[in-house]
């Protein structure tokens, strides 16, 4: 469980936990970019079982976090339901 809520970033960029990672954030039928800051706290290594993808888990910061969360939860919704991986957290 993570507080906040976050998201998984696919990436092979090196990172470390705690890291700060700063993203700008489209989501599906939403005109604004969010710019989103968080802290890694999860890493998913290349060659990771499972064909699972590269990359980090960001933790949002508690300012916005719940907004956010709140945000992509509604426009995720129907995807949700769906058999596709949504990379959230």
């Amino acid at each position: 469980f993570i507080t906040n809520g976050g998201l998984f970033i696919a990436t092979t960029k090196p990172h470390q936990f705690g890291d700060e990672v700063f993203i700008m954030l489209n989501l599906p039928e939403d005109t604004e970019t969010a710019p989103v800051v968080g802290h890694v706290v999860w890493i998913t290594p290349e060659g990771a079982s499972g064909n699972r993808p590269a990359g980090i888990g960001i933790q949002f910061l508690e300012l916005e976090g719940k907004h956010l969360r709140a945000k992509i939860e509604t426009s995720l919704a129907g995807a949700l339901k769906s058999e596709r991986p949504t990379y959230t957290m």
